[in-house]
């Protein structure tokens, strides 16, 4: 068993995760199989891993949370800045927020409530340092999905992300868009403007991790690790190949580009240059 800990000078106690070996369900994604004795469930191609969005100003905390979740098999972003929320939450599609409510520049419950607003429906989890019944009810009726007052055992924080993950896909279709270009995670169709774009498999699977990455520079070995699931040698040029493929299904024939080549680093999708 191994056990992490963290007792800092803030005022929110110890945070504490225990991970047993061979414990099941060990993996953070509600799309991955489960994982007994060390070999994974069967499934039909690999799963992307759930993206969660930390917000918490206090960084020693961000900094555990994420290891934490990161040790589960999470794709992790943090900011620590209020201000920086729904821009980054409206540019990029994330399974699960992770809202504290005490943060500089805009207070969790004001972000909750833009969120809601705009009609953005991802999951949150709020955190808090008091505790109170008002406020927990507040964050409720604004559209929290759940609530967690600190000091909490990163187990149940874990165990709660992952509820909030698995009923989030139990609610039907889930659209990713970026600019103009939608993909249907469900029925795996995609659509830029007013053309269907016409996908096999594997290039769906790329489009998605993309999509689900937008805005930001998907390097090609973590391409590599989401899309295809077996070994070969990254000095191939087989996700340029895709990449390509993509770009004629995707780009062609529209005058604003949305996959964009990092040169040296990797790919990203984004509505601007």
């Amino acid at each position: 068993m191994t056990k992490l800990s963290f007792t800092g000078s803030e005022p929110h106690g110890v945070l504490i995760m225990e991970r047993c070996a061979g414990r099941g369900d060990s993996r953070g994604s509600p799309r991955s199989g489960d994982a007994m004795n060390g070999r994974p469930a069967p499934q039909t191609g690999p799963q992307l891993p759930m993206r969660v969005l930390v917000v918490e100003d206090q960084k020693k905390i961000a900094s555990f949370i994420r290891k934490a979740l990161l040790a589960e098999e999470f794709a992790v972003e943090v900011l620590h800045d209020g201000a920086e929320v729904f821009m980054r939450v409206a540019a990029s599609t994330f399974d699960v927020i992770i809202l504290d409510i005490m943060l500089p520049g805009q207070d969790g419950l004001s972000i909750l409530r833009q969120l809601r607003k705009h009609r953005i429906v991802t999951p949150v989890l709020l955190l808090s340092a008091r505790g109170q019944p008002d406020e927990r009810v507040e964050g409720l009726n604004l559209g929290a999905d759940d609530y967690l007052a600190k000091p909490f055992v990163l187990a149940e924080l874990i165990a709660r992300v992952r509820a909030l993950g698995r009923r989030a896909g139990t609610n039907g279709p889930v659209t990713l868009r970026v600019g103009d270009l939608s993909l249907d995670t469900v029925t795996h169709k995609a659509r830029r403007g007013q053309r269907d774009v016409e996908l096999s498999a594997r290039e769906y699977r790329l489009l998605e991790f993309l999509m689900r990455s937008a805005g930001r520079v998907c390097g090609r070995m973590a391409i590599v690790e989401s899309v295809w699931d077996y070994d070969f040698d990254p000095g191939t040029n087989l996700v340029d190949v895709y990449i390509m493929r993509l770009r004629e299904k995707i780009d062609e024939g529209f005058e604003i580009k949305l996959i964009h080549t990092v040169r040296g680093v990797g790919y990203a999708i984004k509505s601007s240059a």
